[in-house]
């Protein structure tokens, strides 16, 4: 399966609870933090969630 990298490119705060926690999730703890994941389809729908927060490139 392909893998991708999440960087976080914008804060959590004034952010709702739930977009919080799924950064959270996603293993990003703070602003220009990046995590190399397998892109399951749960991966990808919490990506979905936040993307306005976070930058998503294909590793190859």
């Amino acid at each position: 399966m392909a893998k991708i990298k999440i960087t976080q490119v914008k804060s959590i705060i004034d952010r709702p609870e739930r977009q919080k926690k799924t950064i959270a999730a996603l293993g990003l703890k703070k602003i220009n933090a990046s995590v190399e994941v397998e892109a399951t389809p749960q991966i990808l729908g919490m990506v979905t969630k936040v993307n306005h927060l976070v930058k998503v490139e294909e590793v190859k």
